[in-house]
C-alpha cells in the first residue's frame, strides 16, 4: 500500500513509523512520570485532610494564625523588655575592680582590700577596708566619670583602673582575667 502523498513528498513510510514509535515511547514515559507525581500529591493531600472537612480545616488555620499572633506579641514584648534592660544597665554597677593588700605590714596576710564598683559611665564608688590588730577601718570615696574628688590611695587607684578597664578579679583562682 503506497500513498501518493508520501510518494510526491519523497518520504518513506518506515521513517514515519519509527518517528511515531519514538513519540509514543516519550509520551508514555511522560505519562508515567505525571501519574507518579499525581499519586504522590494525592497521598499527601489525603494525609493532610485525614479526619477533616472544610470547617475543621478552617478552625485549624484560625488556631495557627492565633498562635502566630501570640508569638508576634511575645516577640514585641521581649524587644521592649530588652530595651528597658539595656537602659537600666547603664546605671547598674557592672564594672568591678578589687585589690587585696597588707595595709599595716604587720598581719602577715593580705586582709585589707580596695573595691571599686562603677556603672557604664564610670561613675560609682571605691570602698577601702583596712584591717589591723586593733580593728577594721572602712572608707568610701565617690567616683564621677572615672575621677574622684578626694585623693585616692595607691590600692584604690589600682582598683579603679581595674574596674574602668573592665578587668575582673577571679576569686577562685586569685588571678586577674581580662574580659
Amino acid at each position: 500500500m503506497e500513498s501518493r502523498i508520501l510518494g510526491i513528498l519523497g518520504i518513506d513510510p518506515a521513517y514515519i513509523f519509527i518517528f511515531m514509535l519514538a513519540l509514543f515511547i516519550v509520551l508514555f514515559i511522560l505519562y508515567v512520570n505525571v501519574t507518579m507525581k499525581y499519586n504522590r500529591l494525592k497521598s499527601i493531600y489525603q494525609a493532610f485532610m485525614r479526619g477533616k472537612d472544610g470547617k475543621t480545616l478552617e478552625e485549624s488555620m484560625r488556631e495557627r494564625f492565633a498562635e502566630v499572633e501570640a508569638v508576634l506579641k511575645f516577640t514585641k514584648q521581649n524587644r521592649q523588655d530588652i530595651r528597658e534592660i539595656n537602659r537600666r544597665l547603664g546605671s547598674a554597677y557592672h564594672k568591678v575592680g578589687i585589690v587585696k593588700y597588707d595595709a599595716f605590714h604587720e598581719m602577715g596576710g593580705k586582709l585589707s582590700f580596695a573595691l571599686a564598683m562603677l556603672d557604664g559611665n564610670d561613675s560609682g564608688w571605691v570602698i577601702n577596708a583596712m584591717h589591723s590588730r586593733e580593728g577594721c577601718y572602712t572608707y568610701v570615696k565617690e567616683i564621677v566619670k572615672g575621677e574622684s574628688y578626694v585623693e585616692l590611695a595607691d590600692e584604690e587607684a589600682e582598683a579603679l583602673d581595674k574596674a574602668m578597664f573592665e578587668s575582673a578579679y577571679d576569686l577562685e583562682d586569685n588571678e586577674i582575667i581580662d574580659r
